[in-house]
């Protein structure tokens, strides 16, 4: 059972199912969970407690990464329209007559402003998982339309981000215990300067990868 979401969202979940208009400000904590937009068939939520920056291999924070678990809830005849295409796609539908929404992982990439979903989650009125799956598929968010729906989500999530910049940060060194991200190592201007002096008067220098005269 998933219980990161919490009752609130399973009760935004119930009214929403019973009106889609429902404003979903007004069920869900907003010191939780941020309410960005509704579509006829689904509401969109991000868990703004949930952001973190990634981390590689050493513990080292990558700034450049930020992972975002997101929700939405569905209106009956969404939930119909996954059913119908598990059906087509020959995929076990037990449980799902209970479905309400999915949970999905993203992964954006701040520096070249793409996007991952790496994980699906359909949830049923428990938050149980009825279902999982994984994509490798990388979306580039600047090819989005301005209209479309998936596009002024992520838009709203990079914008959160950037504005909550410094409290993401903090939260991903207590929370997750990262490791400040590594410095870049660059060499100096003047390192660089004479380096180019050297090679043109036909020197060997350390940092000639050729070893050779010029």
């Amino acid at each position: 059972m998933n219980k990161r979401w919490g009752a609130g969202i399973l009760a935004a979940a119930m009214i929403f199912m019973a009106a889609p208009q429902a404003d979903a400000t007004e069920v869900i904590s907003e010191d939780v969970y941020q309410w960005v937009q509704s579509t006829a068939r689904q509401n969109y939520y991000f868990n703004k407690q949930q952001f973190y920056f990634a981390q590689d291999d050493a513990g080292y924070m990558t700034p450049d990464i930020l992972l975002v678990p997101v929700l939405k809830t569905y209106d009956q005849v969404q939930i119909r329209d996954v059913v119908s295409k598990r059906r087509w796609k020959g995929l076990s539908t037990s449980g799902y007559d209970d479905l309400v929404g999915c949970a999905e992982y993203l992964k954006f990439n701040l520096k070249e402003q793409t996007v991952q979903v790496t994980k699906h989650d359909d949830l049923d009125s428990d938050w149980g998982v009825l279902g999982t799956t994984t994509s490798d598929k990388v979306v580039k968010i600047t090819e989005l339309s301005e209209k479309d729906v998936d596009a002024k989500f992520y838009r709203a999530i990079l914008k959160y981000a950037s504005d909550h910049y410094q409290e993401i940060y903090d939260r991903t060194q207590t929370v997750k215990g990262a490791k400040a991200p590594k410095p870049e190592v660059k060499r100096s201007t003047k390192e660089n300067v004479k380096d180019s002096k050297d090679k043109k008067k036909g020197r060997v220098t350390k940092s000639s990868k050729r070893g050779v005269r010029e």
